[in-house]
């Protein structure tokens, strides 16, 4: 599944559904120094002199930025049996 939000103010974040994860990416384009972490239910970037902030769900999460694309990859929780 594919879906469309918004990230930080004007940028397409899209949505992409698995058996067991979620991912979401966003094209931020070719900062020269930008950085990306995850730290209590919130990614933040920081690019070019600029901090954005966008929640997501709870859950394990990683974040990276390669070529201009954040990538978030978030796992569904496990269930208790």
């Amino acid at each position: 599944m594919n879906s469309e939000q918004q990230l930080f103010d004007e940028t397409p974040l899209r949505r992409f559904e698995y058996d067991d994860s979620v991912v979401l990416a966003a094209d931020v384009g070719p900062a020269t120094d930008a950085t990306v972490d995850v730290v209590d239910g919130t990614v933040i970037v920081v690019a070019d002199g600029q901090q954005y902030e966008q929640d997501i769900p709870a859950g394990d999460a990683r974040a990276f930025i390669k070529h201009g694309v954040l990538t978030i990859e978030l796992s569904e929780p496990e269930e208790d049996h």
